[in-house]
């Protein structure tokens, strides 16, 4: 049977439920079909893609990095790039009427609105050089004739509403002062900000740990049935859909190939790549260790600290805040330590400290033996080719001006690696193939590619210069399951090949359990619990860590 078949039989354009439902969908998707003009031609992104969206429910569209989920959301937010061309038969029909047909003032009154986003990456979407609470304000400012003191008390009970610790001082701050899971908060407050009709989630969770996971996604259910709001969640947690979503549609390659009401789709799928998905789950162990490993990476007393600033302009009160507290830590040859916590935990900022990336009030650090934590920018320079990091958010640390030839081959030719450019060349190609992407994109852009894709070039950045050490900070975090799979197979062999050590910051403990040897979990800037993997998530000896635990393998 071919896919087209396939996909008449299990996607016809209108819900399998509509009988049942008496009122008129708030959306009503119809034939949409997107094509991007590429270097040689076009790309289909999306095609004739239907799905409807009734008044107070959560429908949820899955499916891999790639498969057209993103741009179908952006059709209907219209956020389209200039490259993009939407066939003339698509129709988004918003209370009954086909919003691609309005004008863009029209649009601009809808959007952020009537109809809200929550955009996958918040780095991107946060503008840098204004402060978190500027950009909340403006956005209720924007379509609400309120006077700035009210917008200010309206952002302040946002960001309490979405459990972001400090909030008065949060709205002083700057996207860059913040961990990315409280910026995805502070997105998802922006969207929250005048009480929309629609509101879409494209992958709202992604950055957070796995209990403010929880707590966000009973936010937006919540405000859900009070507002009767309507929910698009695009997400490839397969966990979460099952818990918040009432109706499933499953992308793939741009086409819907299966949908069907939540419970049904997941107790009898019937497409071959649902069943796929259904069925992809993080698998396996890490070899052994072996004997005799020694340390590539110590820590001694690791202390980092930030001055936030308090009060008020005229009289500001500067107060220190200790992200790091007095830490140590022992990475050995050939192993994955994992570090867990939640967000703000102070995960991301020890590890950077290790690189020398973040500056530390004191602490010893080694690396192979050599003592760093003294060294300047100059005399570290020998030592990055043999340590790489892989970053959370992939738009904001891939240039975007720069192609992904560019971008990857720039660390090679910085550390002087490959005699000939032509050399440098396949070593990019053979880089991208062992991340998982084709040979082919090294004239394509970073904006081109979906979150997933992003993250997987990120990698392939990192394994170029063959390094002995690797900081992967949520590496898994924008992919899909299937695709979370892969990369777990990945990281699995490129460690047995060439004796890699990975310090492995995640929030997702069911990846930290298939990949990790040990794990430390962090709060509040301090080890609370370290050990084995499996004898910590079997037998957790706090509190805390029993709560992380119980939120990421039965809620999340």
């Amino acid at each position: 049977m071919t896919t087209i078949a396939l996909a008449e039989n299990f996607a016809p354009a209108v819900r399998l439920d509509h009988a049942a439902r008496h009122e008129q969908p708030i959306i009503d998707v119809r034939n949409i079909e997107v094509a991007f003009k590429v270097e040689h031609g076009t790309v289909e992104a999306v095609k004739d893609v239907s799905f409807q969206l009734y008044r107070g429910e959560t429908i949820a569209i899955v499916g891999e990095s790639g498969s057209g989920k993103s741009v179908t959301a952006r059709t209907v937010m219209g956020l389209l790039s200039r490259r993009a061309t939407v066939s003339p038969r698509s129709s988004v029909d918003y209370l009954g009427q086909n919003i691609l047909k309005f004008p863009e003032a029209a649009r601009r009154k809808l959007r952020g609105n009537r109809i809200s986003m929550i955009f996958q990456e918040p780095m991107s979407s946060l503008n840098p050089i204004y402060t978190v609470g500027s950009q909340i304000v403006e956005a209720i400012r924007v379509h609400r004739k309120v006077s700035r003191r009210e917008a200010w008390a309206r952002a302040l009970e946002l960001l309490k509403h979405v459990q972001i610790p400090e909030p008065e001082a949060r709205l002083k701050q700057y996207p860059h002062q913040l961990s990315g899971g409280q910026r995805q908060r502070v997105m998802i407050a922006m969207a929250l900000a005048n009480d929309p009709d629609v509101l879409i989630a494209d992958e709202p969770t992604t950055a957070l740990d796995v209990t403010v996971q929880a707590q966000i996604l009973n936010l937006i259910r919540n405000l859900q049935k009070e507002l009767k709001m309507a929910v698009i969640l695009i997400t490839h947690d397969l966990t979460v859909v099952r818990k918040f979503s009432d109706y499933v549609y499953v992308m793939q390659h741009g086409e819907m190939c299966e949908h069907n009401v939540t419970e049904r789709l997941f107790a009898n799928p019937q497409h071959p790549y649902t069943q796929r998905l259904l069925a992809s789950e993080p698998h396996g162990r890490p070899q052994p260790l072996p004997e005799g490993s020694g340390a590539i990476l110590e820590a001694n007393g690791v202390r980092v600290c930030f001055m936030l600033r308090h009060g008020t302009f005229l009289k500001p009160d500067w107060r220190e805040l200790v992200a790091v507290d007095d830490l140590d830590l022992k990475l050995c040859r050939h192993e994955t330590l994992g570090l867990v916590g939640e967000s703000g935990s102070g995960k991301t900022t020890f590890g950077q400290a290790l690189l020398r990336l973040q500056d530390a009030k004191r602490g010893e650090i080694r690396f192979d033996g050599q003592p760093i934590e003294t060294l300047s920018r100059g005399e570290m320079r020998p030592l990055r080719s043999r340590m790489q990091i892989v970053f959370q958010d992939p738009f904001s640390s891939l240039n975007p001006r720069m192609t992904i030839g560019q971008i990857i081959e720039e660390g090679l030719v910085v550390n002087r690696l490959g005699a000939t450019r032509r050399e440098r060349v396949e070593r990019v190609r053979e880089a991208l193939v062992s991340a998982g992407m084709p040979g082919n994109i090294l004239s394509r852009f970073p904006h081109e590619f979906s979150g997933g894709q992003r993250q997987r070039i990120a990698i392939a950045r990192a394994i170029a210069l063959e390094p002995e050490f690797i900081l992967l900070d949520e590496p898994t975090s924008a992919l899909d399951l299937s695709v979370q799979a892969q990369i777990i197979d990945l990281l699995r062999k490129l460690q047995d090949e060439r004796g890699l050590s990975y310090l492995f910051i995640s929030h997702d403990l069911k990846v930290v359990r298939a990949l990790c040897h040990r794990v430390i979990v962090m709060q509040h800037g301090r080890i609370v619990e370290q050990g084995p993997v499996d004898e910590v998530l079997s037998n957790p000896k706090t509190a805390y860590t029993e709560r992380l635990v119980r939120a990421a393998f039965e809620v999340a």
